[in-house]
């Protein structure tokens, strides 16, 4: 009995703590779902914006314009936003609550055509399970100044 005594509390005390994000099995669905939501992103596609934004999304850009999902969708398609490039710097996520994810991180982005301009972002997006899929919910982002964005 004794010997079955000390294996049985480990595994007891290892279910109770907390998974690392980095560890949690979520965590290469969302990496894929957010690969795709930039991919899209990129590309302007409607079809695949509309199937990973949530109908709730609320995104906030860092000029501090607000848009919904159909406000961002109809900009990232009729040409009035467009962006070049999107390479992370840092990406990381959290789980504060079931089915919902955390991401945050730091990005250099590219936004615009011929004046492009390019800037480094940190910023926290949202992500919700619906239905049994990952849906981007919501997006805040702020620019870093470019002596702070040159440091990192």
């Amino acid at each position: 009995m004794k010997s079955l005594l000390l294996p049985l509390l480990a595994l007891f005390a290892f279910t109770l703590l907390p998974l690392h994000a980095a560890d949690d099995p979520r965590t290469p669905a969302l990496q894929t779902a957010d690969d795709e939501r930039v991919a899209a992103t990129l590309a302007g596609d409607r079809a695949r914006l509309e199937a990973i934004y949530s109908d709730d999304l609320h995104y906030s850009h860092s000029s501090g314009a607000v848009d919904t999902k159909a406000s961002y969708i109809d900009a990232l398609t009729g040409g009035k936003l467009k962006y070049v490039s999107w390479e992370y710097q840092e990406r990381s996520f959290s789980f504060p609550a079931p089915g919902i994810a955390l991401m945050t991180g730091r990005a250099r982005v590219k936004v615009g055509k011929a004046d492009s301009a390019e800037m480094v972002l940190v910023f926290l997006g949202v992500w919700r399970e619906e239905k049994g899929h990952w849906h981007f919910i919501a997006w805040q982002s702020g620019k870093l100044p470019d002596a702070a964005a040159a440091k990192k």
